[in-house]
């Protein structure tokens, strides 16, 4: 039987990853973050509470653990202000330090790795620092810019060429999940929103925001390509295949279309050229089952 660790399950990406392998009796699970996550599934598994900047506690807790297979990286750093962090040379060694210690902590003759998935985001195209062309591909040269996706994806791709296993890059945009503790989570806000527009008797109301249309997924979806990325054959041997995943781009039964080329190319999973006509096809479609 196949072992996943899903670091950072009480997170938005975490926890419907630990969700989705949960609900599959084939797989082991064992979740690595701070808190234990209040879980739906009433299937066992194991916890094991880690700061994963200290690499002595990783090496102490994570260096015993035994026949991990798979790897789902869904831990995050991010500093008080958020936006401003995302520049500052320190923030990005940190996640690059939490991914090093986790890996490493499991490079032992205890277990083989075979698969590790790490995420990443519209910052990898520099939406943060200038415009981007629309629409982003992922096949597109790396954008010249200091960020720790680069850091992760380059220690990864090294550690992977090593030690024999595979590993996908994904891009999901916003995203939407269950955990209500979770900052980075866009639903509880709204709906704290609504509640206090309701208590005040305001119309529920869009406050403002940036001048364009974002893409989300919910965060179920993700986990659902997560899990598809472990087994799927088609993503054997292709080490480093990176795929922006959105709510639009991969509704779960295109899920196995994702990565399908060749070794170390991007997969290209859009096909809307057009917003509106995006748009318009999107909302005629049936709801997806999840």
């Amino acid at each position: 039987m196949k072992t996943v660790l899903i670091a950072g399950g009480s997170g938005v990406v975490g926890f419907s990853a630990l969700e989705e392998f949960l609900a599959d009796d084939r797989w082991n699970v064992v979740n690595v973050s701070r808190r234990r996550p209040e879980t739906k599934s009433t299937r066992p598994f194991r916890h094991l509470s880690v700061d994963l900047r200290d690499t002595d506690q990783c090496k102490e807790i994570l260096g015993q653990l035994r026949g991990v297979t798979h790897v789902v990286y869904a831990s995050l750093y991010e500093k008080p202000g958020l936006i401003a962090g995302w520049m500052e040379r320190d923030q990005m060694e940190t996640n690059l330090l939490m991914l090093q210690n986790t890996i490493e902590s499991l490079s032992t003759d205890s277990n083989t790795l075979q698969h590790v998935s790490i995420l990443q985001g519209t910052k990898a195209y520099g939406l943060h620092l200038h415009p981007i062309p629309i629409p982003a591909r992922e096949r597109a040269p790396r954008d010249p810019h200091e960020n720790f996706y680069w850091l992760q994806e380059d220690y990864i791709g090294e550690r992977a060429a090593a030690l024999g296993f595979d590993f996908t890059v994904l891009r999901p945009q916003l995203i939407v999940g269950a955990p209500y503790g979770a900052a980075m989570n866009l639903a509880p806000v709204i709906g704290a929103y609504a509640a206090i527009c309701s208590e005040l008797g305001e119309p529920f109301g869009f406050p403002g925001g940036p001048p364009y249309v974002w893409e989300a997924v919910d965060a179920r979806l993700l986990a659902k390509v997560i899990k598809w990325a472990a087994n799927a054959t088609q993503a054997k041997g292709r080490r480093g295949d990176a795929a922006d995943v959105t709510t639009a781009d991969a509704p779960a039964p295109a899920a196995p279309a994702l990565p399908t080329t060749r070794s170390r190319e991007q997969s290209e999973c859009r096909h809307h050229s057009s917003p509106p006509q995006w748009l318009a096809g999107w909302f005629s479609r049936p709801p997806v089952a999840l």
